[in-house]
């Protein structure tokens, strides 16, 4: 421990300039201001996020320029908690809350919802190239009834001789499994931080434990960060000014716990992912990428194996002609984004999967801002469809799910999907809207759990409608005092309908998607 003191003051004290490394974080406020094209450091480009602060220069777009007289309102307004700052270093520390109460003014019940997430975020840049970053959440949280039945439904697999196979222990997306709390919440508890070094100035190499998006728009039909952190390790290479290539790998989870195990609780199966990514910028205005993403088998609950050598291979295709589905699945794809003028985007997505089964996923989207002339206001329309069976393998160990989570669009497949999004802020209130509609034929939700289950499919639509109102204190953690209200009908076999009422405070920094 004296040694790794003697060497971090070594390090501080060493005569060098500080860089900002890190990367941005991901909730859909920083990414639409990110992508706001009226802007002049608007982000044209890979569209792989996070994204890192040396790529963007979008850090400008958060400093606060207001005029405060007061300690508490300097940091409430303009500053994390605690900064500390030095010749070589920046350190950062906030905390992390999203405190909520309300109502599915639909249920009957006298169930009332709530959320209660504590933490941490700290942030900090040594000398030039190193940077790293932390989070930690505690939660405590009760649902309306569809989110629960469905959190419920995907939890840890375990082996049941009259039903195959029964579930435990809930999953929530973009954060992990759980435990029961007061018979109808949930508790839960999970971590993610990376570390990002730029050891030439073409080439930034980061690791952690984290999620990842593809695409400008609110979902993804590559990769999104749906289901929960997971290691990684991820190369960025400027090739040249109209060449990148983005290097990922990942250690995936299947919730099926292996017979034998010699620590208290059994392991997981788990599987890998490989992405590569080549992006080509022919100007300023358009961005077109190729994207390749495998699972790959590292075995099932009784045999364990390493994964093979060719994971690490950086060249498409080379997987898709070594290996049976089998052993691989793999997903090809597009991403296209392109700047019609300043204040307007065009995207879109095509995504391949197992060609004999007509996988086939798209996406189609417009971003435009500044509507009106009213700086801040933003409208996105998007449609998604997905093909039934599209993410599912033949050997189901290596469906594209992750904490038997999608891995991409949070709705699975065998649905249509139409969006539209819109948000306003002007004096630090906002407004943000948001409408979806569904069309659903011979679905499932289950369809990409790692097992063979029996499971009802549906036919029909959803429709959701969600309208919150806020205050934004501080962008740099988005900091907001909110209140929202969100109807859902879902129209099934029966129709069902949940009508939420929510008022809290919370700092925005990652997704969670109940919008399905």
């Amino acid at each position: 421990m004296k040694r790794c003191t003697t060497i971090l003051l070594l390090l501080i004290s060493y005569n060098h300039a500080i860089g900002q490394q890190n990367t941005l974080l991901l909730n859909s406020f920083f990414k639409d201001c990110l992508l706001d094209n009226s802007e002049k450091n608007s982000s044209i480009g890979s569209s792989f996020f996070p994204k890192f602060e040396s790529e963007t220069g979008i850090n400008s777009r958060f400093q606060d320029s207001s005029l405060q007289y007061y300690d508490v309102t300097e940091t409430l307004f303009k500053k994390h908690l605690f900064e500390v700052k030095g010749q070589n270093y920046y350190l950062t520390i906030s905390p992390v809350i999203d405190l909520a109460k309300g109502k599915d003014l639909s249920d009957t019940s006298e169930r009332k919802l709530f959320q209660n997430t504590r933490g941490f975020f700290i942030e900090g840049d040594l000398f030039k190239n190193f940077s790293f970053s932390t989070s930690f959440f505690e939660n405590q949280s009760r649902f309306a009834q569809y989110e629960s039945a469905y959190y419920a439904s995907i939890g840890e697999l375990y082996p049941n001789s009259s039903v195959g196979y029964t579930s435990q222990n809930a999953v929530i997306p973009g954060s992990g499994r759980t435990k029961p709390f007061k018979e109808t919440g949930f508790d839960y508890a999970y971590a993610i931080g990376n570390i990002v070094y730029k050891p030439h100035r073409s080439i930034l190499l980061s690791a952690g434990n984290s999620a990842h998006f593809i695409g400008d728009g609110h979902r993804s039909i590559l990769l999104s960060d749906n289901s929960a952190p997971a290691p990684f390790f991820r190369a960025t290479f400027q090739i040249s000014s109209k060449w990148k290539f983005d290097y990922l790998r990942m250690r995936l989870i299947n919730l099926l716990r292996k017979p034998a195990s010699s620590s208290v609780e059994s392991y997981y199966e788990t599987k890998g992912y490989s992405v590569n990514y080549l992006s080509y910028l022919p100007n300023s205005k358009f961005c077109v990428s190729f994207f390749e993403g495998i699972i790959w088998s590292r075995g099932d609950s009784i045999i364990s194996k390493k994964v093979h050598p060719l994971y690490y291979n950086p060249i498409p295709f080379i997987a898709n002609l070594s290996f049976t589905d089998k052993e691989i699945y793999s997903i090809i794809g597009l991403n296209l984004s392109y700047s019609l003028v300043p204040k307007h985007r065009i995207y879109g997505q095509l995504a391949l999967g197992n060609i004999a089964d007509k996988q086939i996923a798209y996406q189609i989207g417009y971003r435009g801002y500044n509507y009106f002339g009213w700086k801040n206001f933003m409208v996105q329309l998007e449609y998604n469809s997905v093909s039934k069976n599209m993410y599912s393998s033949s050997n189901p160990r290596l469906n594209y799910s992750h904490y038997n989570l999608p891995l991409s669009h949070s709705k699975g497949s065998s649905f249509q999907e139409f969006i539209l999004r819109s948000n306003f802020e002007r004096k630090r209130f906002y407004i943000d809207m948001k409408s979806i509609l569904y069309l659903v034929k011979d679905y499932s939700s289950l369809d990409l759990l790692a097992v063979q289950k029996n499971i009802t499919r549906e036919t029909g639509s959803i429709f959701l409608q969600k309208v919150e109102l806020g205050y934004r204190f501080n962008k740099k953690m988005n900091l907001t005092v909110f209140g929202s209200l969100q109807f859902r009908t879902e129209v099934f076999s029966k129709t069902q309908h949940s009508n939420q009422l929510f008022i809290g405070i919370r700092t925005g920094i990652t997704n969670h998607y109940n919008d399905f």
